[in-house]
């Protein structure tokens, strides 16, 4: 046990102190840092290379300090919404609010595309509706608190909001729509078959240290595994900054071009990333006149409709029930770009 974890065991809330405080100093730092960086470089800061690198060097660490504050946070809270807390939660709830608990709570809980087949049969067979698992299925990856820590970090409270609004938005109703469809029967015949469970739920304690081991555990696990997409996020974002001419994207992911938001749907639906990845890209994008609604519905695509997921959920669900779950979805994409782009 090396001495930071043992001083966090001992003095918890003087340790959470100190780490918040380093935190907020690195933060402050970033800017004159790298600027300093490329000063000691043999290029020019006014140079498209120069550009590119002040972009690379100041939003890797920024995103990935971003990425760590609010990965270790809601580490912590996450101990009290533990996947079989959900489940418990939401079974047995009606369609409705079922559905806005559901994507409520898909903010909060862990969730990436690897876990989605186990979730969903768990909720099977806790008896939660098939509209509202999918309201959470929807949610979780696509709102939850990275991309909305991440927008808030970037782009400021009031496109995080909006953006937290209109996800919740999709997931609601297209859980809700997936629900009246009544599609159960396009579930695989073993998942239909699997004898259902009460989704019994026993509070345990935990005190502060633990809650904190919970939320280093959530950091190696999380930060762990996405900063290689974070790193090369931001690279493809720093060469799209630096090379790519001012507002050269207006005419083509404009406001102007009404085929942008589904153009932006259709590439994003066969990429994989998660939000950590995506959104350096998505304000690189931002910054060379692409339209807000029309970057925002690419983003949900890569996240919601990722086909990494898609292969996943095959195992248990049947080729008409991913086709109305990918249509659905899509619809709501959609209409949240256009509803962006015709705004603001």
């Amino acid at each position: 046990m090396n001495t930071l974890t043992r001083y966090a065991e001992i003095r918890p809330r003087l340790w959470l102190l100190a780490v918040a405080l380093a935190w907020f100093i690195l933060y402050r730092l970033l800017s004159p840092a790298s600027e300093a960086l490329v000063a000691m470089l043999p290029v020019e800061r006014s140079t498209a290379l120069g550009g590119a690198l002040q972009f690379f060097f100041y939003d890797t660490p920024k995103v990935l300090l971003l990425l760590t504050g609010v990965v270790f946070v809601m580490g912590m809270i996450n101990s009290w919404f533990t996947p079989e807390r959900t489940r418990a939660l939401l079974a047995g709830k009606a369609e409705g609010l079922g559905n806005v608990m559901a994507a409520s709570l898909g903010i909060v809980t862990p969730f990436c595309s690897c876990s989605a087949v186990p979730l969903f049969l768990g909720f099977v067979q806790a008896g939660v509706p098939l509209g509202i698992t999918f309201s959470f299925l929807i949610s979780a990856p696509m709102v939850n608190e990275v991309a909305l820590a991440l927008l808030f970090g970037l782009f400021g409270w009031k496109v995080a909001l909006l953006y937290m609004s209109l996800g919740l938005t999709v997931a609601i109703v297209s859980g809700w729509v997936i629900g009246r469809l009544k599609l159960e029967g396009h579930l695989e015949d073993w998942v239909r078959d699997m004898p259902r469970r009460a989704a019994a739920y026993t509070e345990q304690g935990m005190s502060l240290p633990e809650r904190i081991a919970a939320g280093r555990e959530a950091l190696r696990q999380i930060v762990g595994k996405v900063w290689p997409y974070v790193v090369a996020g931001i690279a493809i974002g720093a060469g799209i900054h630096g090379y790519v001419p001012q507002d050269f994207l207006a005419g083509i992911m404009g406001k102007e071009a009404w085929w942008a938001v589904p153009a932006s749907v259709l590439i994003g639906i066969p990429m994989y990333s998660n939000a950590a990845g995506i959104i350096p890209v998505v304000e690189a994008l931002l910054s060379k006149g692409a339209a807000l609604g029309t970057v925002l519905a690419f983003m949900m695509s890569v996240i919601a409709l990722s086909l990494p997921e898609i292969v996943i959920l095959r195992k248990v669900l049947k080729p008409r029930l991913i086709a109305a779950f990918v249509g659905i979805v899509a619809c709501g994409i959609l209409l949240v770009g256009y509803v962006f782009n015709a705004v603001l």
